[in-house]
């Protein structure tokens, strides 16, 4: 899983793929070099949204999820004896989020269009015994979509499994 360079350098892992199970997903994690990973991640998202005159409203839609990480404290966590297996560390990322259109949108409330945010967001991951996996990651992003640009939270909690060893 993870090569040694010299005493106690460890690098992420070359391939990995998840299930997560929170909002359904599936993530493919591709290790560049030490530290750097492409996470590329297919998931359903949700949202909610309010609007004075017409109320509220939850949305769920499909999304893709691309975040370019670089894992900073890998050897730290080794050298303290912490877990560091399935790129278990903290990292930052430059992440771009794509959101489909959604597929519960009341129509009456607003109407619903796709969207684009780029974000730069810092975050964690543990993976924990039988491999499950736990992630997070938060930023202030853009978003553009058919009426509107504005700033926007990004906030990414996943919960699942690695597969494989």
């Amino acid at each position: 899983m993870y090569s040694l360079f010299g005493q106690s350098r460890v690098s992420v892992v070359e391939n990995q793929f998840k299930v997560n199970v929170l909002l359904p997903g599936l993530v493919y994690e591709h290790g560049f070099n030490d530290k750097n990973t492409l996470y590329s991640e297919v998931s359903l998202g949700f949202a909610y949204r309010s609007n004075y005159y017409a109320g509220s409203s939850w949305q769920l839609y499909p999304n893709i999820n691309e975040q370019f990480r670089h894992y900073y404290n890998l050897d730290k966590r080794s050298l303290k004896g912490r877990r560091v297996t399935h790129n278990s560390g903290n990292f930052v990322a430059l992440n771009a989020i794509y959101n489909f259109k959604s597929i519960s949108t009341n129509n009456n409330f607003s109407e619903d269009t796709s969207s684009f945010t780029i974000a730069p967001v810092w975050g964690l991951q543990r993976t924990y015994n039988r491999n499950f996996n736990l992630g997070l990651n938060i930023g202030v992003g853009y978003n553009f979509d058919k009426y509107d640009n504005e700033f926007v939270p990004v906030i990414n909690f996943t919960l699942g499994w690695v597969i494989g060893k």
